[in-house]
């Protein structure tokens, strides 16, 4: 077996490294990022400068706005009040009359909201207003409403939304460009009841120097979702500032920090965020004949044709694309996924009534021939471990402990592969190379935890010859105590493979041209196919081969992305450490921060390592497949150990895919997601074949854990549910019992897969902790009160696991704690609230023996019964 496990792998490799040599499917040709097309033009022949507008009830809103009658150099400019409303209509659009606003007004800041489109300030010929409204299309009309006024009035700023707070930054008080300001305004809309809160407040000014012109967009950061403010222009006497510097604010921690500036100024632009950390300027003036509009005039070029695009993480400006025309004093608006610009100018005095559409686009997915070889080449391997150990699967013990006959090392690696690989290939990558190492020190809890897992939890269960987990549960309290436990495991790791299988289509679908859902059903489909047939042998020897494919495949990558690195090695440590990329803890006390604090990490990952190695069916099942508990001890070693290089070779790579990409930002593709960027580089940068064999290793990644999933939590229910109530007659019924389960199980688990499939989670690491935190506080606080006290009797670990899973609910719905914390507090809140409940009715009754760590090494008595399961082993 281990010569077969050998070949498969080195096969790969041979493969992979033969076509490296064939073609690449790295690209040199710059991308153009965006598609223009048009939409209907507004009404207004002549178009609108300064116009509010929005989306609001599935409707382009465009309110106001100023223009020249022609001849334009020889009219006055004009104020408007119309409204007009752009509508779908069967499969085209059509303009409608909204009526008017209660005067002429330009140049003001809108943001769109879930209510309306918030508009705010503007200018007339005369005066400067403070004035903020909302307008509300309802299908047939629209309807305005009084929102709070500014604290002085304003003009040329811009605003952008967070959550349900707008800020309104820059912008001048009078006509002038000396009354230029650096103010930075919020409106809470989730005050609008109260009338004292529902009120613009000030916030820490912008750091830069005063302007007016600016863009103001909301991006998130890696971190946080933040507030950039971008260019613009101000006067200081008779000498004007053409300005390029870019600020960016965080709510969080109400800091402002500049980034770096932009390649030209971009004053009067269109700015607007997409995706997860892109920011693409679609329009804006540069300056180059700011002082020779009276003297072109129709001889003017207009604006420079050339979009720009700024990335958040990397603090990154790149080329975007041409455009057809440079449309600046508008408002871009996101509408059905595309980015609408509304009319705006276009030279000086001159307007546009095009509207256009901007649709940002993603560089083709060829996968290639060779690549789809070595991946299919990969996955039909799994299914022919599942068929190889068909027949060698002759009873409940075989399928479920693989007669205790696997290697240490094996199992090893398959406790490895359940502890880590779910997220390991996609999201930790992910997580640093938009943070940081921070998160590095809950991997390396896991060495420390093994040492409880070795002398305290594997002892309990071998000494038992438990087949689940939770027999220990029924022996420590009751038969309902088990029950609850095993039907927490068994919802807990339906929703894992949900989760696992749904991020990770997401992450590869940026790879291949498989959508997530194909993804999806070719992870989920195969798994079960090679696990129902094979059992837990099928399981941990593909869990082993998976773990080279896995560990391998990151090699390559890492040794691929140094070398594409400007300045190699050292290139890559001086960027990383400038961009404070190896930042390895956050000093502070702060416990719902984004930014996480050393001590919820290290809190928070030993009890989420606790409860994995004593409750979680899925790591206990593999203590039990070993001969003896000597052996069990080295497997349980052997995946602690691996913990430490596979964590600081996924965090490295993390971090040498931002350093790769602040090197080539245009490379970086606006349309992905934070989770898709280590998918991205292996699909456009790495050679044919070896770029089939890694993103075989990110369904290495994911099977290994959907796989363990279907196999212990079938365990769970034969053992746990149907062995007591003696459900099948013949040990055969068990087994086509425990097959029925895997594919069932599988199957649902598949099915939510697709449901969850959604492209606006931010971090597939952060989404997978909080699942884990939110079902295993429960799961090892039964078994730390358990383990840990002789007082604690059933009814106290009833309620003690209830109110913990109140607690973490609780914790998820109504509070901002980090999810690394909620393991914690489900142990605590279920141990503390056991033990009081435990002492209102009395001591247990059964006999302890060898189920606390106060009795763990007394001799067994003559009636402890051993497992249902399977008969008396060497233990």
């Amino acid at each position: 077996m281990r010569f077969f496990a050998a070949s498969i792998f080195l096969g790969c490799i041979l493969v992979g490294s033969m076509s490296m040599f064939a073609s690449s499917t790295s690209w040199s040709d710059e991308p153009q990022w965006l598609s223009w097309s048009e939409l209907p033009p507004m009404p207004d022949e002549l178009g609108l400068a300064g116009p509010f507008a929005g989306i609001h009830n599935d409707a382009l809103i465009m309110a106001g706005g100023a223009n020249f009658a022609k001849p334009v150099w020889e009219n006055e400019k004009q104020w408007h009040e119309k409204i007009f409303v752009l509508v779908k209509n069967g499969d085209g659009y059509e303009w409608k009359d909204g009526g008017k606003l209660s005067k002429p007004i330009a140049y003001g800041a809108a943001v769109s909201t879930a209510d309306g489109v918030v508009c705010i300030g503007g200018n007339d010929r005369s005066d400067t207003f403070a004035e903020v409204f909302l307008l509300q299309w309802d299908g047939e009309k629209i309807t305005s409403k009084k929102y709070p006024s500014l604290p002085r009035p304003c003009a040329h700023g811009a605003a952008t939304l967070i959550g349900d707070t707008i800020y309104l930054a820059g912008g001048q008080e009078d006509a002038s460009l000396q009354s230029a300001v650096s103010t930075f305004w919020s409106l809470d809309l989730s005050q609008r009841g109260s009338a004292n809160e529902f009120v613009w407040k000030e916030l820490p000014p912008c750091p830069g120097p005063s302007r007016a012109f600016n863009l103001t967009v909301a991006q998130h950061n890696g971190y946080h979702d933040c507030v950039y403010v971008i260019s613009g222009r101000r006067q200081d006497g008779d000498a004007f500032d053409l300005l390029r510097d870019v600020w960016e604010y965080t709510p969080a921690t109400q800091q402002w920090r500049e980034r770096k500036e932009a390649p030209r100024c971009v004053m009067a632009g269109t700015g607007i965020a997409f995706s997860q950390s892109h920011i693409f300027v679609l329009g804006g003036a540069d300056g180059s004949l700011f002082f020779k509009g009276n003297e072109l005039k129709d001889d003017h070029p207009g604006f420079i044709k050339q979009s720009l695009a700024y990335h958040t993480i990397t603090d990154t400006w790149f080329e975007a694309g041409s455009v057809p025309q440079n449309h600046v004093t508008t408002i871009a608006v996101q509408w059905d996924g595309s980015i609408i610009i509304p009319s705006g100018e276009i030279r000086p005095r001159v307007r546009s009534p095009k509207v256009y559409r901007v649709t940002p686009i993603s560089a083709s997915r060829d996968f290639g021939t060779v690549n789809y070889i070595v991946l299919f080449g990969y996955l039909l391997t799994m299914v022919s471990i599942g068929i190889y150990f068909t027949n060698k699967n002759k009873s409940t013990n075989d399928f479920f402990r693989g007669g205790q006959t696997i290697p240490w090392w094996a199992a090893g690696c398959s406790i490895f592969a359940t502890m880590l690989s779910s997220l390991t290939f996609t999201g930790i990558p992910s997580k640093s190379f938009a943070q940081d190492w921070v998160y590095s020190i809950g991997n390396m809890m896991i060495p420390v935890v093994a040492v409880i897992a070795v002398f305290v939890a594997m002892p309990f269960f071998r000494r038992i010859d438990a087949t689940s987990a939770y027999e220990y549960l029924e022996r420590r309290f009751s038969r309902g105590v088990r029950l609850f436990g095993s039907a927490s495991f068994t919802l807990f790791h339906v929703f894992r493979m949900a989760v696992v299988m749904s991020l990770t289509g997401m992450a590869i679908s940026v790879a291949t041209p498989l959508t997530p859902a194909h993804s999806v059903l070719l992870m989920g489909v195969l798994s079960i196919a090679y696990c129902t047939m094979g059992g837990i042998e099928a399981v941990i020897w593909t869990d082993t081969i998976q773990t080279f494919v896995l560990l391998g495949g990151a090699i390559l990558a890492i040794v691929l992305l140094l070398s594409g690195v400007d300045g190699g090695v050292s290139g890559f440590v001086s960027t990383a450490v400038d961009a404070d990329k190896f930042l390895i803890a956050n000093f502070h006390w702060d416990a719902t921060s984004s930014q996480i604090a050393l001590w919820v990490i290290i809190v928070g990952a030993i009890a989420q390592n606790i409860s994995s190695y004593t409750a979680d069916q899925a790591v206990v099942q593999r203590y039990m497949t070993t001969e003896t508990k000597q052996l069990a001890a080295q497997a349980i070693w052997t995946s602690a150990i691996l913990t430490i290089p596979a964590t600081l070779l996924f965090f490295g790579i993390g971090t040498a895919l931002f350093v790769y990409y602040s090197s080539h930002p245009e490379r970086l593709d606006p349309t992905i997601t934070t989770d898709q960027v280590f998918p991205l580089f292996i699909a456009r940068e790495m050679p044919v074949g070896i770029a089939g064999l890694i993103v075989a290793g990110v369904f290495a990644a994911a099977q290994s854990t959907v796989s363990t999933s279907m196999n212990s939590t079938a365990t769970a229910i034969v053992t746990d549910f149907m062995r007591p109530l003696r459900a099948c007659k013949t040990e055969r019924g068990y087994l086509n019992a425990a097959r029925f389960w895997t594919f069932l199980l599988g199957v649902a688990g598949t099915l939510l897969g697709l449901v969850f499939v959604n492209p606006q989670i931010k971090s597939l690491f952060d989404t997978f902790i909080m699942v884990i935190g939110l079902f295993m506080g429960v799961l090892g606080g039964l078994f730390v009160i358990g383990a840990l006290t002789r007082r604690a009797n059933a009814t106290g670990a009833m309620i003690g696991a209830i109110v913990g899973a109140g607690v973490m609910f609780w914790l998820w719905k109504f509070t901002s704690i980090n999810g690394y914390f909620y393991t914690a507090s489900g142990i605590t809140s279920c141990v503390v609230v056991g033990m009081v409940t435990s002492f209102a009715f009395g001591r247990p009754h059964q006999d302890l023996t060898g189920l606390t760590i106060y009795t763990l090494h007394e001799p067994l008595t003559a009636s402890e019964p051993h497992s249902e399961a399977a008969p008396d082993v060497d233990r």
